[in-house]
């Protein structure tokens, strides 16, 4: 019996996991029992920690539905496919995509926004070309085609939409603050004694 410890330690999770649903079972059906659920009202009763924050929601996402109540989803966003590039949202923020990528196979086999974007191909079909860091590896030594880690491009880049932000924001690049930021005032040239 080599393995009597393993069968051992087998057996005593079984029989926790059976005291665990069975504890679980019984507690939650008698909780469940005793508060039953009225539209409303929250379905478990707690202490006041449970209770939404005075004054305000909690959840400034919730387009000012309130805690206790489900809204309506907002309709669903549009693409913009206007090839038109938006500006960046904050530093270092990977492009949006200023067209419509419906039907487009990016699996281990193709990628298809590559036939356009790919360094070789992006003057003859008027695209930007990919950044040169999408084709270096982990060491940051090149490579002839895309990095592996880089060849998915949703996961970092995403469609242009016209959905309203959730969030206000403020950013700007530094060339427009660079713009925006008054010339230092020179001082008057110093007249000579004459």
């Amino acid at each position: 019996m080599r393995n009597k410890p393993l069968l051992i330690a087998l057996g005593l999770t079984v029989v926790l996991a059976v005291l665990v649903f069975a504890a679980g079972w019984m507690f939650g059906s008698h909780r469940a029992a005793e508060a039953p659920v009225v539209a409303g009202t929250p379905a478990i009763p707690g202490p006041a920690v449970d209770a939404p924050l005075p004054g305000g929601q909690i959840d400034a996402i919730r387009r000012g539905v309130p805690i206790d109540q489900e809204g309506a989803p907002p309709p669903m966003a549009r693409v913009e496919n206007a090839d038109i590039k938006r500006v960046r949202a904050y530093p270092m923020q990977p492009p949006t995509i200023p067209h419509a990528i419906d039907g487009y196979q990016v699996d281990k086999n193709s990628n298809r926004c590559m036939l356009c974007h790919a360094r070789a191909n992006a003057a003859t079909f008027q695209a930007p070309p990919v950044s040169v860091t999408h084709y270096m590896d982990r060491d940051d030594q090149f490579l002839a085609t895309i990095s592996p880690r880089r060849y998915f491009c949703n996961q970092c880049h995403v469609v242009q939409t016209d959905a309203r932000p959730l969030v206000a924001n403020n950013f700007q690049d530094i060339d427009s603050v660079i713009a925006s930021t008054p010339a230092a005032p020179t001082a008057p040239a110093k007249q000579g004694s004459e």
